[in-house]
């Protein structure tokens, strides 16, 4: 999985492209643990995002904890394959998806 950081003051966009899966949520769990001091506004793009497991899910509800406290958090561009796991899971109604 490809991770892509533009940060502009005190919002942080990250990108993803390939897989959120177990083999690569540990490293996007590691740069949102480092990266979010300061950030008020978090958003992931998705667009070229192709798979997202549990693992991954488990990154994002990490982060939407994090963001909760802080500021908000944005999911951009989740393909219809991504929205179904979300809407199975319950996802939906945790995340501000766009």
């Amino acid at each position: 999985m490809k991770i892509e950081k533009t940060q502009e003051g005190t919002k942080l966009t990250i990108a993803l492209e390939g897989r959120l899966d177990t083999m690569t949520a540990p490293e996007l769990d590691q740069e949102l643990k480092v990266g979010l001091d300061g950030i008020t506004n978090l958003e992931i793009d998705m667009a070229k995002l192709e798979y997202v497991s549990s693992a991954g899910l488990r990154v994002l509800l990490s982060a939407q904890k994090v963001m909760n406290k802080q500021g908000e958090m944005i999911v951009k561009n989740a393909s219809e394959q991504i929205m179904e796991v979300f809407e199975v899971t319950g996802f939906t109604d945790i995340l501000t998806i766009q």
